[in-house]
């Protein structure tokens, strides 16, 4: 199984970019990584630029992903939780598992349709930089524990 981080707009903090740095090169020990990081859009209203992003996002994923949209209507889980989803979708054969990180104003409904799983980091509210960092850990966290490393203890 390959992996595939979408998200929209480049990490500008450094040290959010630095993070996320490190964590992708971690996880590509364990399984072929892609980050596609999409250029913003703009637009004359919220709505607007949802709908923009949303059809950018959707294009940039294959039909046969299995892919997981964040989103803070979708559900929680804990990090073995997650490391569970990931060798579920692996062991029955997903070639790409694609994780989707919308812009600043939310995922479109057309995104949240095509996606197979909604989810939540939590209830709280961060930054998109700060959830890239989480993201990139948390998939590193699972496949780390896949593997039978002691990370998360």
């Amino acid at each position: 199984m390959k992996l595939h981080l979408v998200w929209i707009g480049k990490t500008k903090d450094r040290r959010c970019s630095a993070l996320v740095d490190d964590y992708l090169e971690r996880i590509r020990h364990f399984v072929v990584c892609e980050v596609s990081e999409l250029k913003d859009v703009e637009g004359s209203g919220e709505a607007q630029v949802i709908e923009r992003e949303g059809a950018k996002l959707i294009d940039a994923v294959s039909r046969d992903d299995f892919v997981v949209a964040l989103d803070e209507s979708g559900v929680e889980m804990s990090s073995v939780e997650f490391a569970e989803l990931v060798k579920t979708r692996r062991d029955q054969g997903t070639k790409r598992l694609a994780v989707v990180v919308g812009g600043f104003a939310g995922q479109s409904t057309e995104l949240k349709n095509r996606a197979n799983l909604l989810w939540s980091f939590s209830r709280l509210t961060m930054t998109h930089e700060l959830a890239r960092v989480v993201l990139t850990e948390q998939v590193y966290r699972a496949f780390a524990l896949l593997a039978g490393r002691r990370y998360h203890r």
